[in-house]
């Protein structure tokens, strides 16, 4: 067989050089994502959306990785400059990956926060600044999904995302009516959170709970408490007789546990999947698994009488 024109009188190593440098072009090109989504949460989702639609997607953020600290390789970075969309939290969850997506909207990506998207609440009574953490209540999630499909049809104008969205929402709705049964098994009364950051002020207001206090007192995981701040938490844990400290399962939990020991009462220190899903395999590595996951050990937790030593 005779070779192409542009490879005539090219010795044959040259050929094959050549040659392997238009397949890797082609590869890379054939291989582009059709969505990049930023944390394990919203990548769940995404993915579900695409694979459904017959589109792929990345996650940029492996399983157990906190996104207030996370910043994206250069190689990512070049994920994302290709990809049809990119899928953000916003809200600044994602204070690693500030420049980086900027640059990719910079360079033409078409950047999606969903977070402003869903009637964000405002963190911790501020007036000015905004909670990121939008997915511990269901149904703003399930809206996500719904908006990640419409952009995604309207994107790539094939209009299969849009109803693939819609079922996933659909599929997110019926999973809350269940974590709500869950978590309204817990007597009103007992219905009180102690958290290692400020991370379920959605949780709280949609499920009916309260939040007490927070190791860390911020919606960042990067602020550190003083001595005084753990004490008065661990004041608080006593005067209010809770059973539980939340911690996330992705961090080092020994500040939880000073307070929960500081507080001189039957406390146990309970792990719940925060910021990032479990990994594959566990009853965690799906947003609904790590919904229903949660509530089962919130309420597991708070249910226990407090009376045993």
């Amino acid at each position: 067989m005779a070779l192409p024109r542009m490879f005539r009188g090219t010795p044959v190593w040259g050929v094959l050089a050549a040659a392997a440098l238009l397949t890797g072009c082609s590869s890379s090109q054939a291989t582009a994502p059709t969505v990049v989504a930023t944390t394990t949460i919203l990548g769940d989702i995404t993915q579900q959306i695409t694979a459904c639609a017959g589109g792929t997607s990345v996650t940029l953020m492996p399983n157990g990785t906190d996104p207030h600290d996370f910043a994206a390789s250069s190689q990512q970075i070049a994920l994302m400059d290709d990809a049809e969309l990119v899928v953000a939290n916003g809200l600044g969850l994602e204070a690693g990956l500030t420049d980086a997506l900027a640059s990719a909207s910079a360079d033409g990506a078409h950047v999606l926060e969903v977070g402003p998207h869903l009637n964000p609440l405002p963190f911790n009574g501020s007036t000015t600044t905004p909670d990121p953490h939008v997915w511990f209540d269901m149904e703003r999630m399930a809206a996500a999904a719904e908006l990640i499909g419409t952009t995604l049809a309207d994107t790539t104008a094939h209009p299969d995302y849009r109803e693939c969205g819609q079922q996933v929402a659909d599929r997110i709705r019926a999973a809350d009516t269940q974590v709500s049964a869950v978590l309204e098994s817990v007597p009103e009364g007992k219905r009180v959170l102690i958290t290692d950051h400020d991370a379920f002020g959605y949780l709280a207001a949609r499920y009916g709970y309260r939040i007490a206090g927070s190791v860390v007192p911020s919606s960042s995981t990067l602020a550190e408490p003083s001595s005084a701040d753990l004490a008065a938490l661990a004041a608080e844990v006593r005067r209010q007789g809770v059973p539980a400290i939340f911690s996330n399962v992705g961090q080092p939990g020994a500040l939880a546990s000073a307070v929960a020991s500081e507080a001189g009462t039957h406390v146990t220190v309970v792990p719940l999947y925060v910021e990032s899903l479990g990994a594959p395999g566990t009853s965690a590595d799906s947003y609904i698994g790590m919904m229903m996951y949660d509530a089962t050990a919130i309420a597991d937790a708070l249910n226990q009488t407090g009376d045993s030593p």
